[in-house]
């Protein structure tokens, strides 16, 4: 969806998940400043005590970089089920019951405010530079990413579906499966399980430099991945 030019630090965060401690401890790692891309591999939303807190965060960090939102599923769950009862109860049984927690009494989808609704509208399936794509799950080998089917980005696990080396020869950045940090070469997964008791990762795509974070805000390091 989006095509950008390379600034000075490339970074992805992976699946969030209603943990704002956690981004807010990996935040306060990177240090972003006005010349960094940061790219969230989606998932924002949903399990975590605060979600309505993780968009907030998000929304102000675009006030510190360049900031690229991935629509993940638990995202897509969320928006679909503003409108559509029968998706808000899909999206209740899968962590949204918690989302909704975080915007107060009643739980009800009315109380997520308009800019909100407008953030997550705004997030793309697919963000694409020289050098490297970032979605949210999985990806087929030989189309061009604006090809792409939509289930397959957001939905598709990698222990569905292994991907081959994408026919543009870009290494592809993921999230969606959760489990240690997977960089099998052409393709690497950095959803080390946060929400699930996990941690939340960061990493900056060129360097292969990483920053870790607990669920409650502490510096973690690579000793604190663990498999799901």
């Amino acid at each position: 969806m989006r095509r950008g030019r390379i600034r000075q630090r490339l970074i992805a965060i992976g699946d969030i998940h209603g943990h704002v401690k956690a981004l807010r401890g990996l935040l306060d790692q990177i240090q972003p400043t006005p010349d960094d891309t940061i790219v969230t591999l989606g998932d924002c939303v949903n399990r975590g005590p605060d979600s309505r807190e993780v968009l907030d965060c998000l929304m102000e960090l675009r006030q510190s970089c360049e900031l690229v939102s991935i629509l993940g599923n638990h995202d897509e769950m969320m928006l679909d089920g503003r409108n559509d009862p029968s998706a808000l109860g899909r999206w209740k049984s899968q962590g949204g019951e918690a989302t909704l927690k975080s915007y107060g009494e009643p739980e009800d989808v009315t109380n997520v405010p308009n800019a909100h609704w407008d953030f997550l509208s705004s997030f793309v399936p697919y963000f694409e530079t020289d050098d490297f794509i970032f979605t949210h799950a999985n990806y087929c080998w030989y189309d061009p990413m604006n090809q792409q089917d939509s289930s397959l980005l957001r939905w598709y696990s990698l222990e569905n579906q292994q991907p081959k080396a994408h026919i543009s020869g870009k290494k592809v950045i993921l999230g969606h499966t959760p489990g240690l940090v997977r960089d099998a070469g052409h393709y690497c997964c950095i959803d080390t399980g946060c929400g699930l008791g996990g941690i939340l990762t960061a990493m900056e795509v060129h360097l292969g430099e990483f920053w870790h974070a607990t669920e409650s805000g502490e510096v973690a390091g690579a000793g604190d991945l663990k498999s799901f």
